[in-house]
């Protein structure tokens, strides 16, 4: 479905990504996993248009899209999650999730995907009314991520959804998550909570320094020695 094909990022003069590929198939979690500044978000910003590529690729459908601006690959069916949010803080539940659903596709349905988000996350539906800006951390991660379905998309790209959760919740995210991909949905997570990540998704992508180092089956992966020693603690 979605293949970066060694792609290099520059922010000014500084090189964020150098040669990194990925491959995103249709109906599955892939993990996006490195330490900090390896360059996860850059990738996801480039896939999304945000961040321009010098170099390399990325193809969906064996289209090239890494040319394309942020608004047509949106249309294409790629929706980011950034970290942080990006909420409407003044404006209530129901009118950041209606935000979400406003391309012309996703506007044909717009009340079916209400529906559907309220299902995966029925406090949402309990806190409709009330304003983004007063939903607890966890409720907002909610929203952020209800609102990226409200958009129908053939790719939904989640960056660090556990930050600054607390750890009975950071598990309620990962099981709806997998709710999600088990309706149907594509995900490309970036994530910081490695072990949890790894036993979510069916393959995984380990950056450093801007380099994709590792790759493959999560199953895999996880009996890595590199895995193993830097990353899983063993």
């Amino acid at each position: 479905m979605l293949r970066v094909e060694n792609i290099s990022v520059f922010y000014r003069d500084v090189q964020a990504l150098r040669d990194v590929s990925l491959e995103v198939p249709a109906g599955k979690i892939v993990a996006l996993l490195g330490p900090n500044a390896a360059g996860k978000s850059t990738t996801l910003r480039a896939i999304s248009g945000v961040s321009r590529v010098r170099g390399g690729r990325i193809i969906l459908d064996d289209r090239p899209i890494h040319n394309s601006p942020p608004y047509r690959i949106v249309e294409s069916g790629i929706i980011h999650v950034p970290e942080g949010r990006g909420l409407f803080s003044t404006l209530t539940v129901q009118e950041n999730l209606e935000l979400g659903g406003y391309t012309s596709q996703a506007r044909r349905v717009i009340h079916e995907s209400l529906g559907q988000v309220f299902t995966f996350f029925p406090r949402l539906e309990e806190r409709r009314h009330q304003l983004a800006g007063s939903l607890s951390g966890g409720e907002q991660q909610m929203c952020a991520i209800a609102r990226g379905l409200m958009a129908r998309p053939r790719l939904l790209m989640i960056d660090e959804m556990s930050l600054g959760l607390a750890p009975m919740l950071v598990q309620t995210m990962f099981d709806i998550v997998r709710q999600i991909s088990e309706s149907g949905f594509t995900v490309l997570l970036v994530e910081q909570q490695i072990h949890r990540a790894l036993q979510l998704a069916h393959s995984a992508f380990i950056l450093e320094n801007g380099r994709t180092v590792l790759s493959g089956k999560t199953s895999d992966l996880i009996q890595n020695e590199h895995m193993k020693k830097v990353y899983l603690g063993m």
